[in-house]
């Protein structure tokens, strides 16, 4: 306990943990009897402050220290299908969406124990979070239709890093909603269903709520739009940027149907056959505006684990330009994930494999800073910090030596200036 950074919080949390299983037989015989499950315990108590207060909700879990096995991310079958029993067996829908709330909350601090104690990689941290936002979007949805009482063919959009499945701690869970009816009457009851979606989904515990800001018109469009709708306003009014966030569109829930059409519709905005000079001309501005307008006044930019130099925005920005140009001639470059287009940019000789190399490790250690600020801190932070202690919680959850929050602050800074050096030779190209 006393190794870690936060001695003084991991013995509170162990004290309150004890009084709430004191009376169970199986914790202290975890912590005599099992190897190494005491020290696995103290270590995430002192070094992560959003396991602790999880945990202190949930003290339970503590009996996954006794076995590392348990800490490995739960499949999305499987937590859909508890969630979907809880459902059945619920008639309420208010106490069916609090036990779902409860699975959630549990699956992500299973997710966030493993990340703390390095068991898993960053790939299998997105894919764990991946899927308990699946499951939780459609399980929350099928309480909100079963609410209503009505048959309607309504679908999730999962967008930006949820559709490419890259989440990590602190990432936006950014959608579009979407029906299939030619009913006039249906966009009211679909807007009755995505109201009663965004109040069931929030949880003040552990923060969630959907945000649909990169739906069409934005803030000033409906929240729901059906099939067709979507096809006039992408035929009609959208703009370059919108053809681009369509790149990580991912139809999380709706029939098959309405996968396949809205698949098909998006198609051609988003792998064009070919990218014009003014459209390129769009991207490059619109980034460039970004860079000045969204980067918070004072920030440095070459801190800023998201929209900073050589971090996750240069990246993705330029990962995604490439594919507008080059993803209609092959299936290879349609896809949502960011490493696995640089993977596929690199194989198709569109950029060195060195260059694919570099971008990479800027954006997994932004990605991966990102993730470990908010479980050391427990706040949805996004710049580097400059405090020694709270670089050194970092350190230590991204498996450094004690004593090595320096040395992170160099690895980020040289990996970022790096990336960002490639992205200006590429991104005007």
């Amino acid at each position: 306990m006393a190794e870690g950074t936060e001695p003084d919080r991991a013995l509170l949390s162990f004290r309150r943990l004890s009084e709430a299983l004191g009376e169970t037989h199986w914790f202290l015989k975890m912590l005599r009897d099992s190897s190494g499950a005491a020290e696995r315990l103290m270590r995430v108590l002192s070094s992560s402050s959003f396991v602790a207060r999880i945990l202190d909700q949930i003290p339970d879990s503590s009996a996954w220290f006794g076995d590392e096995s348990a800490l490995r991310p739960s499949s999305l079958e499987a937590i859909e299908a508890e969630m979907r029993a809880l459902i059945e067996r619920y008639e309420d829908g208010q106490a069916a969406a609090e036990l779902v709330r409860q699975i959630r909350r549990r699956e992500v601090l299973r997710v966030a124990i493993g990340a703390v104690l390095g068991a898993l990689n960053m790939g299998e941290i997105s894919a764990g979070l991946t899927a308990i936002m699946d499951a939780y979007i459609r399980s929350m949805l099928a309480i909100a239709i079963r609410s209503g009482g009505a048959e309607i063919d309504f679908g999730v959009i999962a967008m930006g890093r949820w559709g490419g499945a890259e989440l990590g701690f602190g990432s936006d869970a950014d959608a579009m909603l979407i029906y299939l009816s030619d009913d006039q009457a249906a966009q009211g009851e679909a807007e009755r269903i995505s109201s009663s979606l965004q109040v069931l989904v929030k949880d003040s515990l552990m923060k969630f709520e959907i945000d649909l800001d990169l739906r069409p018109e934005g803030k000033n469009g409906p929240r729901v739009r059906s099939l067709g709708s979507y096809a006039n306003y992408y035929e009609k009014w959208a703009d370059t940027w919108e053809y681009q966030a369509l790149l990580r569109a991912r139809m999380v829930a709706g029939s098959e149907e309405l996968r396949e059409q809205f698949d098909g519709l998006v198609a051609p905005y988003r792998y064009p056959e070919k990218l014009s000079n003014s459209q390129l001309t769009d991207i490059r501005r619109i980034k460039a505006r970004v860079e000045t307008e969204r980067l918070p006044q004072g920030a440095d930019p070459s801190r800023h684990l998201k929209l900073g130099k050589g971090s996750v925005s240069d990246v993705e920005w330029l990962v995604q330009l490439f594919q507008l140009r080059y993803a209609a001639g092959g299936q290879r470059l349609r896809t949502q994930g960011t490493l696995d287009a640089l993977d596929a940019l690199a194989d198709l000789g569109h950029i060195s494999v060195q260059q694919a190399k570099v971008l990479r490790a800027g954006w997994l250690i932004s990605s991966r800073c990102r993730s470990a600020l908010v479980l050391s801190v427990d706040k949805l932070l996004d710049i580097l910090p400059t405090d020694i202690k709270q670089l050194e919680a970092m350190a230590r959850i991204m498996e450094y030596a004690p004593g090595s929050a320096a040395q992170l602050e160099q690895d980020y800074l040289s990996a970022t200036r790096k990336s960002r050096a490639v992205y200006e030779e590429l991104f005007l190209k």
